[in-house]
């Protein structure tokens, strides 16, 4: 079997109601099972039941930070809001710390993916909108700022 054949045939397992695949063709052999089972079942409830208690979480703080005026720095990404690059950390910046321009203020996770968030200005911090762990949508005000 070559790559196109095997790429065809992980598809059409994929695809069919089969759990378990076995093939052997003179010195080739190949082997496929998917999970299936009670294990899939909590999974399916906790993936269906974070999203709904993550979009109220974000509700609430839109709301919180639609009421900011002034200066912001927008979440520039859907993702989780960390504070300090890891949970025993201080925080990169609190309410009253001068920032400068490439400094690196928060992190966002997103697909298991940590991307540090920088100033974009020189700036000061007037407080920070958003708590540790949470949901943050984009353009999400994360920090009310005082340009400098």
């Amino acid at each position: 079997m070559d790559m196109k054949q095997i790429k065809s045939l992980l598809s059409d397992f994929d695809a069919s109601g089969l759990s378990k695949l076995k093939i052997t063709q003179e010195a080739f052999s190949i082997e496929l099972e998917k999970n299936t089972g009670v294990v899939m079942a909590p999974m399916m409830a906790a993936q269906v039941a974070a999203p709904a208690a993550m979009h109220s979480d974000i509700a609430a703080v839109s709301n919180a930070a639609s009421a900011v005026t002034g200066d912001a720095i927008l979440s520039p990404m859907v993702g989780t809001f960390y504070s300090a690059p890891s949970p025993d950390s201080a925080p990169f910046v609190k309410a009253g710390d001068r920032v400068k321009k490439g400094q690196v203020i928060a992190v966002l996770e997103a697909m298991k993916i940590m991307n540090e968030l920088e100033a974009e200005f020189d700036c000061k911090i007037i407080s920070v909108l958003i708590s540790d762990g949470q949901a943050v949508e984009y353009d999400m005000p994360l920090f009310a700022v005082e340009k400098l």
